[in-house]
């Protein structure tokens, strides 16, 4: 007896042809903001600013998050129009000092999360 596929797709057999080419209608751009802005919540959550708080607050994931989002923001500056990108900036910005504040023992300037993408960020 052989095993055949369902031919109908569902939660256990997503429709990938059909997931292809709804991402292959997105542009690039909204894809990379698309990106930035989880990796933004994330951090928010890691770092301990949603409503719940210190809950899912985790310093060593927020680092980790931060420094994709730099690199992630680093790598696309070119192809990502002003319109998209300061308001990118902003909030990396935000989370980079939000997690300085964080920190029991702060890093150096410069060595806090992404700043070798952005350079050292001062309160």
């Amino acid at each position: 007896m052989s095993e055949t596929p369902p031919e109908h797709p569902g939660p256990e057999n997503p429709d990938f042809d059909a997931m292809t080419r709804d991402i292959a209608e997105v542009p690039a751009v909204e894809v990379i903001v698309t990106v930035a802005v989880n990796l933004m919540s994330a951090a928010a959550v890691k770092l301990g600013l949603s409503e719940e708080g210190e809950k899912f607050k985790d310093l060593d994931e927020a680092r980790k998050l931060i420094s994709a989002l730099a690199g992630l923001l680093d790598a696309s500056a070119t192809e990502v129009s002003s319109f998209h990108a300061a308001p990118l900036r902003d909030g990396l910005k935000s989370l980079q000092l939000a997690f300085r504040e964080a920190s029991v023992v702060p890093d150096e300037p410069g060595q806090g999360p992404g700043e070798k993408y952005t350079g050292p960020v001062y309160s």
